[in-house]
């Protein structure tokens, strides 16, 4: 039987604090994130059933599975699965993460598992690369591979914009700066039986009933397609933007 995926999204990073901070390259939780994943391991409801945690081999991602999950960790003596398929969307400095060798030193003595990131992990490029096509085929992936998994609940930390890619759910896709994921926010999801190739996410209604939008009237597909579009070309023009930033920044520095 496949296992239920538990999503959230990681907690407050340097860079969620202003635009000129996404030229930082894989910043760490703030102080306020910090305490963000405190309440998220006092507030999560299935502590008691998670057998896996998975997790974005970013800083934030990792910093906040490990805050946020400890108790699920040293319970069962599990370790943190850095996936790379679950890193987040854009080639800003703030969603490009480090290198292993670079990750390896930061986790030092830390239940993180970093076998599965390889030496081109962060290059975005080819299987990496930030256009729709790419993202979509490796959310398509991360879905196979979790949905293999022996485990009956997954944790799975990653990213407000790879969120929507990884779900298939554009649903308040601008409500957070590009996302509708509030940073440590959760929702749970069962594979759907129908089509197990591409295996799609369906939300449970437990999950839906802790979210304001639960009584929302659910996007049908092309709705669903339509947010989809507008959303990946704004963020495709915020990315310039911020790109032009962080390239004038440079400059000033020089």
């Amino acid at each position: 039987m496949a296992p239920t995926i538990h999503c959230v999204r990681h907690a407050q990073g340097y860079h969620n604090l202003n635009v000129a901070n996404h030229t930082m390259q894989d910043p760490q939780l703030t102080p306020f994130g910090e305490e963000q994943c405190r309440l998220l391991a006092q507030n999560f409801p299935y502590h008691a059933n998670v057998d896996c945690v998975v997790a974005s081999p970013l800083k934030r991602t990792l910093r906040t599975a490990l805050l946020g999950f400890a108790q699920d960790l040293d319970r069962n003596g599990l370790k943190v699965v850095a996936f790379p398929e679950l890193q987040e969307t854009s080639d800003l400095p703030c969603d490009t993460g480090s290198a292993p060798d670079v990750l390896a030193k930061e986790f030092e003595g830390k239940p993180v598992d970093l076998s599965l990131v390889t030496v081109d992990w962060n290059s975005k490029r080819g299987k990496w690369d930030p256009l729709p096509a790419a993202i979509e085929a490796r959310a398509k992936e991360a879905r196979l591979w979790l949905m293999a998994r022996p485990e009956k609940e997954i944790v799975v930390v990653t990213h407000g914009g790879f969120l929507h890619f990884f779900t298939e759910d554009w649903s308040d896709s601008a409500r957070f700066c590009g996302t509708g994921w509030a940073n440590t926010e959760f929702r749970s999801y069962t594979f759907s039986p129908s089509d197990p190739s591409e295996a799609h996410l369906i939300e449970t209604p437990e999950s839906k009933k802790l979210r304001k939008s639960a009584d929302a009237k659910p996007l049908d597909r092309e709705e669903q397609a339509q947010l989809k579009r507008t959303t990946q070309m704004d963020w495709q023009d915020q990315r310039y933007v911020d790109q032009g930033k962080a390239q004038a920044d440079l400059k000033a520095k020089v």
